[in-house]
């Protein structure tokens, strides 16, 4: 429950009580429950770190994980379902840069903006003042509440800008950058890597919507020298700023089964650049990234799968070894965290995991295996080798 939820059960709360006409008791009661939640606020704050989102969201994965159609979303004309109400922004956001004669890479570049930022829904709230599809502020100039609230508004102020805010059009060479290096370009959040992620997911959803993303535009800024081929996750080098590795992958055994491995690193190339790139050497950029961490620690550019949970149950069952705690250095530890993610960390051998968010959010520390279950509360659910069956 973050700060959002909190403040939404404190006045469905306030509802309640007046509903029930429990004039006596109704105020006292409220005071306690909003009490308790302030306490909740102060014993869980929202900046603690957790494993409850940790996922490859780097480019090429999908997310599948059903959300909500709970909340604040409002506006736009899209009742119905969560994804009735998506296609419907969709499609609302596509006919602005049609309107403005942009390629269907605009398009793309704002609903996997949009997805992230509220889920492709009208939110009517966000972090300080924040509003709409795009989470734009009053306060920064993109419009007053009632302007914003309004997708047509709030995308054609994505695409061209605003209150002297840049908007995708006015970011030089938007058109061959990586489709989530665009997307930060405008939005300048404080997690650039997870605009990328939602590509695969709205590409589906443009299709169903009946958008077309590979239609030529008229307008934008076009790059000197013409079209280039177009920057997708199969070739932006996504989450990864070193060169390709090029160890051949070698074998990994458990002290019974030897495994060949396909990996761009070997797993003594891959504990060395894990070790290498924790503690002070970490770059602020894992904050829940825990499966693309690990694929990354091997040389890939991603995983290919959303979440750790999912990732274990990709690797064939005859690589898993459930509940078992003497791991070989190299090998893929997996948590079951109470939460859809789970958590998965790689073993660097002396009961040492190299890990994202444990001791920092967003960093990588090298930490004692069991931490996350006395930290975290989580319950180990296993190892596997090295395999990334989905990476790319």
């Amino acid at each position: 429950m973050d700060e959002k939820d909190l403040a939404r059960a404190a006045i469905h709360a306030t509802g309640v009580v007046k509903k029930v006409g429990a004039v006596k008791f109704g105020a006292i009661g409220v005071a306690v429950f909003v009490v308790a939640l302030l306490l909740l606020g102060l014993l869980f704050p929202a900046g603690n770190a957790s494993a409850a989102s940790c996922s490859d969201t780097g480019a090429g994965t999908d997310d599948t994980t059903p959300v909500s159609d709970t909340g604040g979303a409002a506006g736009g004309g899209t009742a119905g379902s969560l994804r009735q109400k998506q296609i419907g922004f969709a499609k609302e956001i596509d006919a602005v840069a049609v309107r403005l004669q942009l390629p269907g890479r605009a398009t793309l570049i704002a609903l996997m903006t949009a997805m992230q930022e509220s889920t492709l829904q009208n939110l009517d709230y966000g972090d300080r003042d924040s509003l709409g599809l795009f989470q734009q502020r009053p306060s920064m100039k993109w419009g007053t509440k009632a302007q914003i609230m309004d997708p047509s508004f709030a995308a054609e102020s994505f695409f061209t800008g605003r209150g002297g805010n840049p908007g995708l059009v006015d970011i030089q060479g938007w058109q061959l950058k990586p489709l989530g290096e665009a997307a930060q370009a405008v939005q300048k959040s404080a997690h650039p890597g997870l605009y990328a992620g939602h590509e695969n997911t709205m590409r589906k959803l443009a299709k169903d919507a009946g958008l077309d993303l590979e239609r030529a535009g008229t307008t934008g800024n076009q790059p000197a020298g013409g079209e280039a081929d177009d920057v997708t996750s199969e070739n932006s080098n996504c989450g990864t700023s070193t060169p390709a590795p090029s160890g051949g992958g070698g074998t990994f055994t458990d002290g019974t089964e030897t495994y060949p491995l396909n990996n761009p690193r070997t797993v003594e190339e891959a504990i060395a650049w894990a070790k290498d790139h924790a503690g002070s050497r970490s770059e602020k950029k894992w904050y829940q990234r825990c499966l693309a961490y690990t694929a990354i620690v091997y040389g890939w550019s991603f995983s290919g799968v959303n979440y750790a949970i999912d990732h274990y149950k990709v690797v064939p069952s005859s690589m898993r070894h459930d509940k078992d705690r003497n791991p070989p250095p190299g090998a893929l530890l997996y948590w079951d965290t109470g939460h859809r993610a789970g958590h998965i960390a790689v073993y660097l051998g002396d009961n040492k995991v190299a890990s994202n968010d444990i001791l920092r959010p967003g960093y990588i520390d090298i930490v004692d295996a069991e931490l996350f279950e006395t930290k975290w509360g989580a319950t180990y659910i296993g190892w596997t080798p090295p395999v990334f069956p989905k990476a790319g």
